[in-house]
């Protein structure tokens, strides 16, 4: 969808973010997970275009953008109104609706988008089962029509097949500038009361290269918190197998990582499995000596998960395995 209209730059310009770009807000059907990814040529362009909340929906706004379009398009799904209202009732009162892409998911999967006809070419959108594509000063037209592709037929959950959609815009050229930021936002289906908790997914690279490869590295690196997270709350359930499983999971995504290993042993310590806790420390420490400075202060400190004479036993049994000539070891 393109047009010829077009409206003066020092009308737009002055207190209007140009996030011009290519993004996708969708509904996962079986999750119910809500999501916005987006690319640009443009600096940190998640913090203007990407709005979403558990159990209202998410938001892209875009090109000459209004973030108002995400604010008060969250708030009034929240409130029950369903995202083709919510974008009607938003662009009734907006008088640079023409220069605006914007498009609106809400929880239950309806999807609005509007291209205004002073967007810049190649400009346009495409909407499907649950989801709607939409980009603006692209290279080639078929940008948006690739992404829609790209999501229909992707495997995986729902970030993965939108990062799917951004990189067959990349592949189809994007942005006629090229590329410079890119942006990941999911939520759950459900609202737990704690926003910060109902985030699956929420990850900027506000200025690289390679936005999309970077984005992609920091999708698997909170993907390795979320085992983590999950292997605490099996830990806490007394399930050491699955509590195992979870942490395992979490370090071979992101194997350099020694926050793993090092909270893998503290909650086995928890657990009072103070051999398996021993030699995971000792791993850990045998890395870097700074991570046995760290378990013997939180020992002294009573923040082990065990008495403090315990813990600062197991610590120094870690640290002379780690180095047994005692070069390296924290000081008693």
């Amino acid at each position: 969808m393109t047009g010829s209209a077009r409206i003066s730059c020092p009308a737009i310009l002055p207190d209007t973010p140009t996030a011009h770009t290519y993004s996708i807000v969708a509904r996962d059907p079986i999750s119910g997970e809500i999501g916005v990814a987006v690319q640009s040529h443009w600096f940190s362009v998640g913090s203007t275009v990407s709005w979403a909340e558990a159990g209202a929906g998410a938001v892209a706004t875009q090109a000459f953008a209004d973030p108002g379009y995400g604010k008060m398009g969250v708030e009034l799904m929240r409130a029950g109104q369903s995202a083709p209202d919510t974008l009607a009732k938003l662009l009734a009162s907006d008088r640079k609706r023409e220069i605006r892409q914007v498009a609106m998911v809400d929880a239950q999967g309806r999807v609005a988008v509007h291209t205004g006809q002073a967007t810049i070419p190649e400009a346009g959108h495409e909407t499907g089962d649950g989801f709607s594509v939409q980009a603006n000063m692209m290279l080639k037209a078929t940008v948006w029509p690739a992404m829609a592709e790209a999501f229909r037929t992707a495997s995986g959950d729902l970030a993965e097949r939108m990062l799917a959609a951004l990189e067959a815009a990349e592949r189809e050229g994007g942005d006629v500038r090229g590329r410079q930021s890119a942006a990941m936002l999911v939520v759950r289906r459900t609202p737990t009361g704690l926003a910060w908790l109902d985030r699956t997914f929420d990850i900027r690279v506000d200025d690289h290269p390679e936005p999309l490869a970077e984005l992609k590295r920091l999708m698997r690196v909170q993907r390795a918190y979320g085992h983590k997270m999950a292997g605490d709350s099996a830990f806490a359930k007394g399930d050491v197998e699955r509590g195992t499983l979870e942490y395992e999971q979490a370090r071979s995504l992101v194997p350099d990582n020694l926050e793993f290993p090092f909270w893998h042993a503290v909650a086995l310590l928890s657990l009072g499995r103070m051999e398996q806790a021993t030699e995971s420390f000792r791993e850990v420490f045998a890395r870097d000596g700074n991570w046995a400075i760290l378990g013997v202060r939180m020992a002294r400190s009573g923040l082990m998960p065990c008495d403090t004479a315990t813990a600062e036993r197991v610590m120094a049994q870690a640290a002379r395995g780690a180095d047994p000539e005692g070069i390296g070891a924290p000081r008693p």
